[in-house]
């Protein structure tokens, strides 16, 4: 019988709050993905927007308000970015951490592994050493597990 990895329930621990950060690294990179949309959008908008060729002052005003407005909404669109950039780095950050944390403990499962295949292969061994010595000697096997 194999003795078991001690670590395992730390390592399912650990693998869990990888995927955590995993998650919630997906869900920052959406919201990002998002706020460069909107920013993009309100971008597009503000380069289609132009002033009318020919009207009267009221409606001169009314789309010099509306670029000013546009241009404000891409400034806070575009701090909105820079903010949602910040958590991605951050989330990145918690990723990898937990990623490290949780591949140390699969390299000590692997090396632990290696060890116990390694052992189970020497004490297989050794009885078929055991079995071929006893067959030079002329000593009878047990075989089918009854006696003799």
């Amino acid at each position: 019988m194999s003795r078991p990895f001690r670590l395992a329930g730390l390592l399912r621990l650990r693998t869990l709050a990888e995927d955590q950060a995993a998650v919630e690294l997906a869900r920052a990179v959406r919201q990002r993905d998002a706020a460069e949309d909107r920013r993009h959008e309100t971008e597009t908008v503000l380069g289609s927007a132009s002033l009318p060729a020919r009207s009267d002052e009221l409606h001169w005003r009314a789309a010099v308000a509306s670029r000013a407005a546009l241009s404000g909404l891409l400034v806070e669109h575009s701090h909105a970015v820079v903010a949602a950039q910040a958590v991605v780095v951050d989330s990145e950050g918690l990723w990898s951490q937990a990623r490290t944390a949780t591949r140390t403990l699969e390299k000590l499962e692997e090396r632990h592994d290696t060890e116990v295949r390694a052992e189970e292969a020497r004490a297989e061994q050794a009885v078929l050493d055991e079995v071929a010595g006893r067959m030079r000697t002329g000593v009878p096997t047990q075989q089918d597990g009854s006696d003799r």
